[in-house]
């Protein structure tokens, strides 16, 4: 059933216009005109410069960095949806940030992803999307409907061309295991997990390896990279028989420099291939670096929803 009455309009901020000008061309529509301003004091004002009763607004707006910045933004658009009288407000949030503290790993510290989603249900948004979030428990901070997406079917596709049939599926750590183990029964390749331990806030050391990677190609999956440490844990993996060179399959390329030199000076990397949840500028468009599009992924939900039909279960993060 399509909702004739409540026109579908697809919105952007600044974050990452060009994912949703892709997503808006495919569904059909014009990306609606909406303006973003960067006063003088630091102040964001935000103004949507068309009518929007009535309408059924999808606003598109990774939170990739600087993050503060387009948070704000984000809440300040919601903010004037409502007050515009849209008839219904969904979240398309590629990149959900502060993802990585959903939980107090010590005393007396904030848990900013539920923050964060505090911070949405306050703006009445009656949906909220994201791509292959750090912690599934994330979903449980919010009350109402989220869709836990997965960049994974996109990866996996890419993965099944020839030239892979030899490789094994390496998880980075314990709590990406059933992630890789989804991976590596659609490829039908081994799974293997490595095991390691925090020795600082940003700093982990690798244990041991469990499984065979004995003679076996690496593809070494994870949700985000960026400061780079998923890329020096290699050791590892060729101490223990590992040979030719590692892929990486990635969703969120933040890629801080630390993360674009380690792939200059470690000829043990073939690639990074990730997803354009964050955009990904000239300067992090490393040769090593190779993007795939999510937008056909994502449109493919927003007009899902919007004609009031199901999610196929393989977007779903599960």
């Amino acid at each position: 059933m399509v909702h004739s009455y409540h026109p579908l309009s697809i919105f952007s901020g600044s974050a990452h216009r060009e994912l949703a000008e892709e997503i808006a061309q495919l569904l059909g529509v014009s990306l609606g005109k909406a303006t973003t301003r960067r006063l003088p004091d630091s102040e964001i004002h935000v103004k949507i410069e068309e009518v929007v009763r009535d309408q059924d607004v999808f606003f598109i707006q990774p939170c990739s960095a600087p993050v503060n910045d387009h948070l704000v933004e984000m809440l300040l658009y919601l903010d004037a949806f409502r007050r515009a009288s849209a008839h219904r407000v969904s979240l398309v949030m590629p990149y959900y940030p502060y993802a990585r503290q959903d939980r107090m790993a010590q005393g007396r510290e904030a848990i900013s992803a539920r923050v964060v989603a505090n911070m949405i249900e306050s703006m009445d948004v009656r949906r909220v999307m994201y791509v292959d979030i750090h912690n599934r428990a994330i979903q449980g901070f919010f009350n109402i409907p989220v869709d836990p997406l997965s960049a994974l079917p996109l990866l996996a596709e890419y993965f099944s061309r020839p030239g892979y049939e030899n490789a094994a599926i390496v998880s980075p750590d314990v709590g990406r295991a059933g992630f890789a183990g989804r991976y590596a029964e659609l490829l039908n390749l081994p799974l293997v997990v490595m095991h390691k331990r925090r020795t600082g806030f940003s700093t982990t050391q690798t244990t041991h390896v469990v499984g065979d990677i004995e003679g076996r190609r690496p593809i070494v999956i994870d949700d985000i990279v960026a400061g780079g440490s998923v890329l020096k844990q290699l050791d590892a993996l060729y101490d223990a028989g590992a040979v030719g060179k590692t892929v990486f399959s990635i969703t969120h390329p933040v890629l801080l420099p630390t993360a674009l030199q380690r792939l200059d000076d470690d000829e043990r990397i073939e690639k990074l291939v990730v997803t354009n949840t964050v955009p990904v500028p000239p300067e992090k468009r490393h040769p090593k670096v190779e993007v795939l599009s999510i937008a056909p992924l994502l449109a493919e939900i927003i007009n899902k929803i919007y004609r009031g039909e199901s999610i196929s279960s393989r977007l779903v993060l599960s």
